[in-house]
């Protein structure tokens, strides 16, 4: 891996913690070649004049130093140009970190520091809501381990969209399934199971998915489990309206001769969801999505409001069951 002195890394995009791992990794790195290295992280709004100078000149206490520098897109006019007159020519022995937060603001100082030969940008990019599980697998790869299809979609269903608590669950998982030898064994459904079954037990979307599969009598038990360890009804509506929207969704998209991955983008689902939908698309008909729709949404309603939210729900899973073909 080439080293991080006398070059500056950009590190952009929008995601906090994508963006101070990426921060963090690259400390890492500067650790590793030079474990004394001197580090200062400072706030780029709280930068003044000749500030960026007197941090990036030789330390006093050792041999290489660091500074980060965070979210340059709220940097001063005069500290701007300093960075790009230091990105020009950087010291040979001091690393510098930039994060920019995203968005419009600041691009005309991260367009300058793109064409500057020594700026080495790392870009961070939120995965879309159905890249979520292959987000998690490269997650578990990087920690030396792997993961099954199944067991990554279930983590997700379990733990929810957030990046930082699903890469804390990865690194448990990982480290649950390295034995005393060192060897780790590959992440299975059960090992998931294990660890995170009982959140996963109380998912709105079990709630829905066994009401739109039909079954009824488990919906209703699930949605009395989830009730009582105080899912918030919201979720279980959200939920239900996330499920059949897939599924209406999947009902047109499926007949335009899609490959897998252009189904699952246009469903806005992940691939290993698409078996699931394609089973349940069996049991339903447009009248009866329509009518499934509608009760979702008087149910979101009513639990936002006034009414009795356990009678709601009920109401509502009794209705969605009832919608398919008979």
């Amino acid at each position: 891996m080439a080293s991080l002195f006398s070059t500056v890394l950009l590190v952009t995009g929008g995601v906090e913690f994508l963006t101070d791992r990426a921060m963090r990794r690259a400390l890492a790195q500067l650790h590793d070649e030079d474990p004394e290295v001197s580090v200062s992280d400072v706030e780029g709004s709280t930068i003044g004049q000749g500030e960026l100078a007197a941090l990036t000149s030789p330390s006093l206490f050792s041999s290489h130093s660091a500074v980060v520098v965070r979210g340059i897109e709220s940097l001063d006019a005069t500290a701007a140009d300093e960075l790009l007159a230091y990105a020009a020519a950087p010291a040979p022995d001091v690393a510098v970190v930039l994060t920019h937060g995203g968005g419009q603001k600041g691009k005309g100082v991260l367009d300058k520091l793109r064409k500057l030969a020594a700026v080495k940008e790392v870009t961070t990019t939120a995965p879309k809501p159905w890249e979520v599980s292959r987000w998690v697998a490269a997650e578990v790869r990087h920690l030396g381990a792997s993961i099954s299809e199944e067991a990554a979609g279930y983590l997700v269903d379990a733990v929810g969209h957030d990046l930082r608590s699903l890469a804390a669950a990865a690194d448990q998982l990982v480290d649950a399934a390295t034995g005393a030898d060192g060897k780790r064994a590959p992440i299975s459904l059960e090992l998931v199971r294990q660890y995170f079954g009982g959140r996963a037990e109380v998912k709105g979307f079990d709630i829905a998915d066994a009401a739109i599969d039909g079954e009824t009598a488990r919906a209703l038990e699930q949605l009395r489990w989830a009730l009582n360890n105080n899912v918030a009804p919201v979720l279980i509506t959200s939920a239900f309206a996330t499920g059949l929207r897939s599924l209406a969704r999947y009902g047109v998209a499926s007949s335009k001769g899609l490959r897998e991955a252009e189904l699952a983008r246009e469903v806005g689902a992940p691939p290993f969801r698409l078996k699931r939908l394609r089973a349940q698309l069996r049991g339903w008909d447009t009248a009866g999505l329509t009518a499934a729709i509608g009760a979702v949404a008087r149910a979101d309603l009513d639990v936002k409001g006034a009414s009795d939210p356990h009678y709601a729900l009920e109401r509502m899973v009794l209705t969605v069951a009832a919608s398919r073909v008979q």
